[in-house]
C-alpha cells in the first residue's frame, strides 16, 4: 500500500512563500511522475505542475515563473510558492505515480493567502 501525505499548508499574506511537501511511503515505489493540483471552493480541479522521472517539468499558465516543482532521492515531492496571491488560496493536492496509469492521491493540505 502507497500512502501519500501532503505538509507544509498554512495561512500566509500576499507576496509570501510557502513550500508544500508530498512524502511517499509505503510499499516499494518506483518514482514515475509526481503533480501538485488545486482545488478552490466552487471551482473543479486543476493541474498546478508537475515533474516527471527524468526531470521534465510543467507549470499551470497562473503559477508560471512564482511556483516551483522539485523532489529529492526519498521520493518526496516539493511545491515551492512564491509571491502567492489571494487566488493561489486552495486544497493543494499531490499525485504520485508509479506508472502512467497507477498513481495515488493525498488528503490535501490548505493554503490560504490572505492579509
Amino acid at each position: 500500500q502507497v500512502q501519500v501525505v501532503e505538509s507544509g499548508g498554512g495561512l500566509v499574506q500576499p507576496g509570501g512563500s510557502l513550500r508544500l511537501s508530498c512524502a511517499v511511503s509505503g510499499r516499494i515505489f518506483t518514482f514515475y511522475a509526481g503533480y501538485w493540483y488545486r482545488q478552490a471552493p466552487g471551482k473543479e480541479r486543476e493541474l498546478v505542475a508537475g515533474l516527471s522521472a527524468g526531470g521534465h517539468t510543467n507549470y499551470g499558465d497562473s503559477v508560471k515563473g512564482r511556483f516551483t516543482i522539485s523532489r529529492d532521492r526519498k521520493n518526496t515531492v516539493y511545491l515551492q510558492m512564491d509571491n502567492l496571491k489571494p487566488e493561489d488560496t486552495a486544497v493543494y493536492y499531490c499525485r504520485a505515480l508509479r506508472a502512467p496509469e497507477v498513481g495515488y492521491w493525498g488528503q490535501g493540505t490548505q493554503v490560504t493567502v490572505s492579509s
